[in-house]
């Protein structure tokens, strides 16, 4: 059958990077649009590691995968995101040493203005952006505003890596399978101010919150999850790579295909709801229905949650005025 389809154009940024390398296998082998669609490649580099870039091509042109159709590299945006379908926006600057997060906000905006300039100026009208590269919501919130012509709700950005780590600690704990719970949602910016919350999470039908000790989940589970990759670093000597491809690999998959009525944790622009300003890139519960993700909305919020919720919003709000002095 997937002969007969017309291949998704979807392009990877900061290619020749290690979430990349882990990404676009998955990408190529059906992993994230089904196995039956077939897909064509553009990687998108800087001038430096653009034949890194080119290697990263090769081998992908020599697994023969049966569902990979082309693969372009390309230091033009414009041409990258030409027809694009679908991106994922990997590459970012990390903050150098004595560097602010304003200073690494100042120069990512110069990235993803330009992305999102040509995302608005060349991309198919169906496209679906993910922001993997940190900081990861308001690089999304700044790629949006340079595409005033896409729907803002087209730019999300990744914080299934943080539901995922939330579901694994979980699971540890309760010695559960990670598919066992339900209802899971980590609130807000994918940094040390996230809030991963289980006042609504479900292990096979019973409340989660009832079988675990509060002190661990405040003084633990709530910490580590946030500080999950700062904690991979010091372990392994690099940050995560193939778990952050992974948890991409199923955003795009659910955002395409949905998710049965499953929570996931999306990223997505603020209509509003639980008192986050308007067009923050903020994580919310959401699940995939018929292409498209629609948050949870109407939760009741009890006093646990407000406060926490509450410094994300402002650390998200302070982020978004840097982003904001760009234009």
């Amino acid at each position: 059958m997937s002969e007969n389809r017309t291949p998704l154009k979807v392009t990877v940024t900061g290619a020749a990077g290690n979430i990349a390398y882990s990404l676009l296998w998955r990408v190529a082998a059906g992993d994230v649009f089904g196995p039956d669609q077939p897909v064509e490649l553009t990687l998108l580099e800087i001038d430096s590691a653009v034949q890194a870039a080119e290697g990263t091509a090769m081998e992908l042109s020599d697994s023969a995968l049966p569902l990979l159709r082309n693969i372009t590299v390309s230091t033009d945006a414009a041409q990258a995101f030409d027809g694009a379908n679908a991106a994922f926006l990997v590459g970012a600057k990390p903050r150098g040493k004595g560097e602010s997060r304003a200073d690494m906000l100042q120069a990512n905006g110069r990235i993803f203005i330009e992305q999102g300039r040509a995302i608005n100026d060349a991309a198919a009208d169906d496209i679906r952006v993910l922001v993997v590269g940190n900081p990861a919501n308001t690089n999304a919130y700044i790629a949006s505003k340079a595409a005033p012509d896409v729907p803002a709700e087209r730019f999300n950005a990744l914080m299934r890596l943080d539901h995922n780590r939330a579901l694994s600690m979980l699971g540890e704990k309760l010695g559960a399978d990670s598919a066992e719970f339900e209802r899971l949602v980590v609130w807000g910016n994918h940094s040390d101010t996230q809030f991963p919350d289980v006042t609504y999470a479900q292990l096979n039908g019973q409340s989660v919150g009832d079988q675990i000790d509060q002190a661990w989940y405040t003084d633990e589970f709530i910490p580590r999850v946030a500080k999950r990759g700062a904690e991979i670093i010091q372990v392994r000597g690099k940050s995560s790579a193939a778990s952050a491809a992974s948890a991409a690999v199923d955003h795009m998959r659910d955002w395409a295909l949905g998710t049965d009525g499953r929570w996931v944790t999306v990223a997505l622009p603020s209509t509003s709801q639980y008192g986050v300003d308007e067009g923050l890139v903020f994580g919310f519960p959401a699940v995939g229905v018929n292409g498209q993700w629609e948050a949870v909305d109407d939760l009741e919020i009890n006093e646990f949650q407000r406060p926490r919720i509450d410094a994300n919003i402002e650390a998200l709000r302070a982020e978004a005025e840097v982003a904001d002095g760009l234009f």
